[in-house]
């Protein structure tokens, strides 16, 4: 998959963006795909005419597109990917917001990119057990990033999100498996499968409620915030993550 990459952002130079998409470039090539066997390229593109057009796309080149723009969107969320009319993945990064969440938007790119290269049409789901109630078995989205996105790293000094990793989506444990790339211990334990980490929350599906639900770690702020944040969106990947049950 090729990813085109426009800046339509004000603030940032085209230079600042081809190193953070040579960081997420070797992320998704050293650190992402020997696990997964699938992965993607970024590409810096230029834009085309005053403002993106999600129905023709006529910025990309490759296989999906994602935007670069300042400030915030009436969509009021960090990141947000989706497909369009003719089914080809796209999706922004609003800077604005990435500020008021005190998240480098280089962590947002990561992020929105390793989501769309795992679920490009936005339309996986994975049954598992119930992040809190593990005697549940629900319906999980199929997200790289979700349940330990307050967790990063650096690459070549440019800081990138944490990610799943295939075992996560497995039931039960087993010795000597890990569940997400950097293993980060809390309160003596890792990460458990179709579970989740402090600042991190996730969306499943109960059939038998017929119910979608956002659980979090209790009295978790920096996982609250994100959940406001992303609550007022009204299309796209970021508003399916909030409104599961409402998203086209």
């Amino acid at each position: 998959m090729i990813i085109s990459v426009i800046n339509r952002s004000q603030t940032i130079s085209d230079e600042k963006v081809q190193e953070v998409i040579r960081a997420i470039n070797r992320q998704i090539a050293q650190d992402f795909e020997p696990y997964w066997s699938f992965g993607a390229t970024l590409r810096l593109e230029g834009p085309i005419g005053q403002q993106p057009s999600i129905r023709t796309l006529s910025d990309m080149r490759g296989d999906a597109v994602l935007y670069l723009l300042d400030g915030s969107s009436a969509l009021d969320a960090t990141g947000v990917h989706q497909a369009n009319y003719k089914d080809i993945p796209y999706g922004f990064v609003f800077l604005g917001l990435c500020e008021q969440i005190q998240e480098d938007w280089s962590v947002t790119l990561s992020h929105e990119a390793l989501e769309l290269v795992g679920d490009p049409m936005c339309n996986l789901l994975v049954e598992g057990n119930h992040p809190i109630d593990r005697r549940r078995r629900v319906f999980h989205l199929f997200e790289m990033c979700d349940a330990v996105q307050a967790e990063t790293y650096f690459i070549d000094g440019v800081e990138v999100s944490n990610f799943v990793l295939p075992s996560y989506f497995s039931i039960g444990e087993q010795e000597g498996r890990r569940n997400d790339f950097l293993g980060r211990v809390h309160d003596g334990k890792t990460l458990a499968s179709f579970g989740m980490n402090p600042g991190g929350y996730i969306n499943i599906y109960d059939a038998k409620s017929g119910k979608w639900e956002q659980p979090m770690c209790e009295g978790d702020d920096a996982a609250l915030l994100r959940k406001k944040l992303k609550s007022k969106l009204k299309a796209g990947r970021g508003y399916r993550r909030a409104h599961p049950g409402r998203a086209g």
